[in-house]
């Protein structure tokens, strides 16, 4: 076959695929915003939901996903940073390190419901949190560990040798290499990482419906071992759970969720996109 002829048709299979992924991702994104703009305004935002959630706002499960996001980030971020340093940088290559690299693959498939039983026997029931936003953020962080891990490794396996040894021959410690030059170089990968965490953490339903998430509580959490209402839950609750609901309503929840993730998101990328261009 003429080589220019199979590059033409490469490009046009390779086109398809990517219409077939954004096409129905788009199409998902119009029906949200048509459907659900028309009921967002202050008080859906800023309002306590009432009459069973059939009227009022949204703002206690929006307050509480962003808490749930902001203490599963705060928990997640330095382990699974420190971990991927440790297994690429200091970790000998032996059975057990194979063994722990092989367990955090496996781990980045476990259904998410399997984390939120364990987050219920451990943290709820056997630490005594009980269903609160730090049992809550314990239980994603430790289901999004495995995406931040790998993709750390990742990025800190494809910064260069000569780097480290040029840092080293100056005099400077391991640590010192790692923190001033191997670091500052896998950032932008690391993001990447913490984005995909963000995405996933803000976006389950089945862990913290067992550790955090609240049917009906129309007030602000007070503390990090309070109950609290969360946008993913809540809009399961509103589709399933609640009748005659106005379908505007449940648009709008869902489009209020997909602009939280969008902005976390947006933040990571634009913090990302600065390292890029420093580097």
């Amino acid at each position: 076959m003429n080589p220019k002829l199979a590059q033409k048709i490469a490009f046009i299979i390779l086109l398809l695929a990517t219409i077939l992924v954004i096409v129905p991702v788009g199409m998902i994104v119009v029906i949200i915003v048509v459907k659900g703009a028309p009921a967002i305004n202050w008080e859906f935002l800023l309002a306590m939901p009432s009459k069973g959630m059939r009227a009022g706002g949204i703002f206690p499960a929006i307050v509480g996903t962003i808490y749930l996001v902001a203490a599963t980030i705060l928990f997640a971020i330095p382990v699974g940073v420190f971990s991927a340093i440790y297994l690429v940088e200091y970790a000998r290559e032996n059975l057990l390190t194979r063994m722990v690299k092989l367990a955090i693959i496996n781990l980045a498939g476990v259904p998410s419901i399997v984390y939120g039983l364990f987050g219920l026997g451990l943290f709820v029931i056997f630490l005594g949190f009980g269903p609160s936003i730090i049992a809550g953020a314990l239980t994603l962080a430790i289901m999004i560990l495995p995406i931040i891990i790998t993709t750390s490794k990742e990025a800190l396996d494809s910064v260069p040798r000569s780097y480290r040894e040029a840092s080293l021959a100056l005099g400077a410690s391991k640590w010192q290499t790692i923190r001033h030059v191997v670091l500052p170089s896998a950032l932008p990968g690391i993001l990447t990482g913490i984005i995909l965490g963000i995405s996933r953490a803000a976006g389950e339903t089945a862990p913290i419906l067992f550790t955090v998430a609240a049917f009906y509580l129309p007030r602000l959490p007070r503390t990090m071992f309070d109950q609290v209402m969360v946008l993913p839950y809540h809009l399961f609750v509103v589709s399933t759970q609640i009748p005659n609901i106005k379908t505007e309503y449940t648009y709008a929840t869902a489009l209020v969720l997909v602009g939280i993730v969008l902005i976390a998101n947006l933040a990571a990328i634009i913090l990302r996109s600065k390292y890029r261009k420093k580097i």
